[in-house]
């Protein structure tokens, strides 16, 4: 006997963010422009690093032996993270698996950080 199955009731309070889990696939194509590829680099490094201090941009973990990442974004909602996500220098050459995450309730730690 299959259990009845539940709505899934989610309230973020005004003011609560949401924390994304991102993977990130980087794959250039071998023709493209090296000189242009290192500038995309930087561009977007520098642009991951102010998203990094404003607190947006939790973690970032690279995956041995990929050009890939997995983060951790804390926005306020979907469209905020799509923003972002698709404002990435590098975007166009991504791969790219979002998944919501959310507080465990055995956690030890109130905020998770």
């Amino acid at each position: 006997m299959n259990a009845p199955s539940r709505a899934l009731d989610v309230t973020i309070s005004e003011g609560q963010q949401m924390l994304f889990m991102v993977e990130m696939d980087l794959s250039v194509p071998l023709t493209f422009d090296q000189k242009e590829f290192e500038r995309l680099k930087l561009t977007e490094k520098n642009h991951f690093q102010e998203l990094q201090r404003s607190g947006k941009w939790r973690h970032i973990w690279r995956v041995t032996g990929h050009y890939a990442n997995v983060s951790i974004f804390d926005v306020d909602n979907n469209a905020e993270l799509h923003d972002l996500l698709t404002g990435l220098p590098l975007y166009p050459f991504m791969t790219i698996k979002v998944t919501p995450l959310n507080r465990h309730p055995s956690s030890l730690h109130d905020d998770d950080r």
